[in-house]
């Protein structure tokens, strides 16, 4: 910290006496300047320590030369006395007191030597307590970057280093990374984002001075530091350093995604020419696990910019055993648990799904087409999923005669609506639930908030009352296409 007026004063050897405005003696000094010139300006850069002994000042010319001090912006004013003034003049230092420009006097015994070495030593201290921290700020931020902290780890480290908070934001000035209850700080920067083209900009929310500043990436990336206090030397360079190892640390995140989504869809590419094993096997080494099968296979179609953020998504949050994705042409596949997919394709919208009948890894390429020509129905509906065995029911449905289709609907489904209207099950609703889900039980009963157990035994109501097998895949086709009839009337 910059050595003030108020540090030096209280240095004893030197005996200085404040003689005005000791209430603004907290001004830090730059530097030490002795003068004897009355109008010094054009030599000073502001922050000094003005030395004179006044030779050429008297009562008459000191209030002028005062104020010329106060614009040239020093800290203070050292007035040597016992040469020649025996004491400060009285205007100057009534004008000093009225203008708020610190005085202090200089006995006689006090060379001005002694006064600039005192403060060369508190400033070469502070230079070097400033290099001390700037090296050991740089070292803890690059052995967080390098280790298991990632640009998280990087946000957080630089927010305790300069004593106040950070964000790491994306191109569309949504948060990445953020230190501990600095996330909502980053609605009341969105006007200064959105002003930041490059470079730095600083601005103010509440109490904190905000340094914005832009990363040095191919992607758009904003670093956003706020402190109660403007950085220093040593906060500023930690921040450049803070900057240069998350541009280069998103960088390379961003090439890693881009490797890892290309080998997504050269293993979906496997997969669609039937070369699942060999697909599988690269998955279990890579990820550690597969989605189980058999798989319901999610196709998804929408603009290219949706389709580039449900992948940024999923890459983030579902990638893994639950979840393998990739893209193929204008989709984005999915296997495993495609209504997580789903969900965080209907967040960000225009997005539309197609999920094909479960199959095995064999038949992967015709759970691929049954996806491809759901999506294009659901694209066509403008609905955000559409089921390959409704697109083909409804497709049924349309070359059989209605008579025929309703009659066939009624008789097949009248036991199970004569049971539920008796108040004792859901049969009809139960079947429907079980058969969208392809006969997955937990899947079903969760959906319909009923243990697997009260859900199997519904089924099997169904199947004694109708005197059908639903073990038999054309008896659920029937139940499908009948329940289908019946929707629609």
């Amino acid at each position: 910290m910059a050595l003030t007026l108020a540090a030096l004063v209280a240095e004893r050897s030197l005996g200085l006496r404040v003689r005005a405005a000791e209430a603004a003696l907290d001004r830090p000094i730059g530097w030490v300047h002795p003068t004897e010139l009355t109008d010094p300006q054009a030599f000073l850069e502001g922050g000094e320590l003005l030395l004179t002994t006044g030779l050429a000042l008297d009562e008459t010319t000191s209030p002028g030369y005062i104020r010329r001090l106060v614009d040239a912006g020093v800290a203070g004013l050292g007035f040597g006395v016992g040469l020649s003034h025996e004491s400060i003049p009285r205007s100057l230092v009534d004008t000093a007191e009225e203008v708020g420009l610190p005085v202090l006097e200089v006995p006689r015994k006090t060379p001005f030597i002694a006064i600039t070495r005192a403060v060369s030593r508190a400033v070469a201290a502070d230079e070097y307590a400033s290099l001390v921290r700037t090296g050991k700020g740089q070292q803890e931020l690059t052995r967080t970057a390098v280790g298991k902290g990632g640009p998280g780890g990087v946000v957080r480290k630089l927010a305790k280093l300069v004593d106040g908070w950070g964000l790491l934001l994306d191109s569309s000035g949504a948060v990445i990374e953020a230190s501990p209850s600095a996330r909502p700080f980053a609605d009341e920067l969105q006007d200064d984002f959105a002003r930041l083209r490059a470079g730095t900009l600083v601005t103010v929310v509440g109490e904190y001075e905000v340094v914005l500043q832009t990363l040095d990436t191919r992607a758009r990336g904003v670093l956003a530091v706020g402190t109660r206090e403007p950085l220093d030397a040593a906060g500023q360079h930690i921040v450049n350093t803070a900057v240069s190892l998350l541009s280069l640390a998103l960088e390379q995140n961003r090439e890693h995604s881009g490797a890892l989504r290309r080998l997504r869809s050269g293993l979906c590419d496997l997969l669609a020419a039937g070369h699942g094993e060999l697909a599988t096997r690269t998955m279990k080494s890579l990820w550690g696990g597969v989605p189980e099968a058999p798989w319901s296979v999610l196709a998804v179609a929408g603009p290219a910019s949706a389709r580039r953020s449900l992948a940024d998504a999923l890459d983030a949050e579902l990638a893994g055993e639950t979840v393998f994705f990739g893209e193929a042409g204008t989709f984005v596949l999915a296997l495993g648990d495609v209504e997580a997919v789903v969900r965080h394709a209907s967040r960000i919208g225009g997005l539309h799904a197609g999920l094909s009948e479960p199959v095995s890894i064999v038949d992967f390429p015709a759970g691929l087409r049954q996806a491809k020509q759901a999506a294009e129905a659901a694209k066509a509906e403008r609905s955000p999923l559409v089921r390959f065995a409704e697109h083909a029911g409804r497709g049924f449905l349309e070359i059989v005669d209605s008579q025929a289709a309703q009659a066939f609907s009624d008789s097949l489904l009248a036991p199970l609506r004569h049971h539920d209207e008796t108040g004792r099950g859901e049969l009809v609703a139960s079947l429907t639930c079980w058969l969208e889900h392809h006969g997955h039980w937990d899947l079903a009963s969760a959906r319909l908030g009923v243990h697997r157990h009260t859900l199997r035994n519904r089924m099997r109501k169904v199947a004694e009352l109708t005197g059908r097998d639903l073990d038999s895949p054309g008896v659920r086709a029937e139940f499908w296409l009948a329940l289908q009839v019946s929707a629609r009337t």
